[in-house]
């Protein structure tokens, strides 16, 4: 082999080699950060975002996600909003009366980085373009559906016709620059017809294209085992939200609409303070490739105190 060649290929394998340990030493150090869906306090940001934000940032969370609808959101899904509002006693969301300058200032002064922001179905099909210009804007890598609406969920053919919508919004995300998210809520998770419609979702969706979150809560309301579901699909679940259960519940029904997620509020707890073996849960999250960690306590009671808890706890795992 000549002088030139030989170098060449001691070139190749060098780099094969510290390319990985690089991305290795950046994602250890990313998994420091701990986030919080702003789906735990939304009644003190709508009274007072800035010092909601602020509050957060004292008790040393450094990423948040945000939750929709946007003053750039389809219609539709500011109706929706709106319809539900009177169950959850606030109306704010998205930017909370905000320009989104004005966030974006907010955000560099307490130092908040923002990976991931829940938006809607609608939006997706119809708004990519505004939604890739404000995560863009706020410097946010994903795009993520919270649910599917229970119109478009019915049977496996909705299943089915949902994946295939999924692979096109992500590869629209994509073109944006930007990636598409799913989170898992309790429906879903029970065989119909001997198919469990997650797993139909996960396996016929492409990796590059849709990337999913992991509810921990609303995975064992549904019935299923969040460890079980890393180990089965490694490298397809990237964020991750954590609480915890004062005790084992099912939903009364299928998990499938908001009044069976509110009924269920009453038994989240502080993460570290319930039933969920939640060092295990992380230690195969963090293997399997999550790489945003989101407590969420939905509408907690005391956030000031709560969400303090959760921090503490989670901070030493």
């Amino acid at each position: 082999m000549k002088r030139r060649e030989y170098l060449g290929h001691l070139s190749v394998m060098a780099t094969s080699v510290l390319l990985p340990l690089s991305f290795k030493l950046d994602y250890m150090k990313q998994k420091d950060n701990l986030g919080i869906q702003l789906f735990s306090l939304p009644k003190l940001l709508e009274d007072d975002f800035r010092g909601a934000l602020e509050l957060l940032a004292k008790m040393g969370y450094t990423e948040l996600e945000l939750f929709g609808p946007y003053l750039f959101s389809a219609e539709e899904a500011k109706e929706s909003w709106s319809a539900i509002t009177p169950m959850l006693g606030f109306s704010g969301s998205g930017y909370f009366g905000h320009t989104q300058d004005e966030v974006l200032d907010i955000l560099q002064e307490f130092d908040f980085q923002v990976p991931s922001m829940h938006t809607d179905l609608a939006s997706l099909r119809t708004k990519m373009p505004e939604l890739g210009e404000a995560a863009r804007t706020l410097g946010c890598t994903y795009v993520t559906l919270p649910a599917i609406p229970p119109e478009e969920r019915g049977t496996l053919d909705d299943y089915r016709r949902i994946a295939e919508e999924f692979n096109n919004i992500g590869a629209a995300a994509n073109k944006e620059g930007i990636k598409f998210g799913y989170h898992n809520h309790g429906y879903g998770l029970q065989e119909i017809d001997g198919v469990i419609p997650l797993n139909l979702i996960i396996e016929n969706t492409d990796s590059d294209k849709v990337h999913l979150e992991m509810d921990i809560y609303w995975t064992t309301a549904g019935g299923a085992d969040p460890v079980a579901y890393l180990d089965a699909f490694p490298g397809r679940y990237h964020l991750m939200h954590l609480k915890d259960m004062k005790k084992k519940v099912r939903f009364a029904g299928d998990g499938g609409d908001p009044a069976q997620w509110i009924e269920l509020f009453p038994y989240m707890t502080t993460a570290g303070d319930g039933v969920l073996d939640i060092p295990s849960i992380i230690t195969k999250a963090k293997s399997s490739g999550v790489r945003h960690f989101f407590v969420e306590q939905d509408m907690v009671a005391a956030p000031e105190i709560a969400l303090k808890r959760s921090f503490d706890y989670l901070a030493k795992i």
